[in-house]
């Protein structure tokens, strides 16, 4: 469903992002994972059109996001790392500015609302402004926002961070749930045993360029021992 195909990002003469080459399938799981500064949320705004690359082309659901950005940016859901968006308007206000732009009609729109936000415990909280929020509402806010047009791609960069321990267990069923579906979900994470434990795949990221890409299984497979996805990663980015 989402197809990265040579993908380069320069900042001046600095490659953030270096030919990267990514298939990610239906009805998976995808963690993307990488030391700080590695590149996963600069390949991440590429992905949603907030930054253009120098080279390469990005498809999602059949649609480039260099050449069809309205239509690719309709096949997916986006949470950004910072959920300080939009802070002067209620949460009910923002949702229902989301179900504008996405032209979600006013039934569904109702339904979901209540649906996710009951999920998530922030029904209570739809008439308070955005700024009166807790970093962890805000995070809920911003994922009901993403979710509420039913998109197949979902794309989530450091989804869990802020999120109570009930709304990360919610959250990781919901992921689950969408991938049974045939759908995908792509995320970074810096949490490594959440990915080890619900990821299907995984891609490792260093200093821009992609070096392993594959299951746990298929990881354990390259290493001398049984090793958890922790002490592997750690292994793989050690630039000595």
């Amino acid at each position: 469903m989402i197809s990265i195909k040579n993908v380069t990002k320069k900042f001046g003469d600095f490659k953030a992002v270096d030919g990267l080459t990514l298939d990610i399938l239906s009805g998976e799981i995808f963690g993307f994972l990488g030391p700080n500064g590695a590149g996963k949320t600069t390949t991440i705004k590429m992905m949603t059109g907030i930054l253009s690359p120098n080279e390469g082309d990005i498809v999602i659901n059949g649609y480039s996001i260099v050449k069809e950005p309205l239509e690719a940016k309709r096949q997916f859901g986006f949470v950004p790392d910072s959920p300080d968006l939009f802070l002067r308007l209620k949460g009910i206000e923002y949702l229902n500015f989301i179900g504008d732009v996405y032209e979600v009609d006013s039934e569904t729109r109702q339904q979901r609302i209540m649906e996710l936000t009951k999920k998530l415990e922030i029904d209570d909280a739809l008439n308070d402004r955005l700024i009166t929020y807790s970093h962890g509402m805000r995070q809920k806010i911003i994922i009901i926002g993403a979710l509420l047009h039913q998109p197949k791609v979902w794309i989530l960069d450091e989804p869990l961070t802020g999120l109570d321990p009930r709304s990360s267990a919610v959250l990781k069923e919901m992921m689950n749930e969408h991938v049974s579906k045939g759908n995908t979900v792509f995320f970074s994470t810096h949490v490594l045993d959440t990915a080890e434990k619900i990821c299907d795949r995984v891609g490792i990221i260093n200093k821009g360029k992609l070096i392993f890409v594959g299951s746990l299984q298929e990881m354990r497979e390259h290493a001398s021992e049984n090793k958890s996805l922790e002490r592997m990663f750690l292994e793989m980015t050690d630039d000595e």
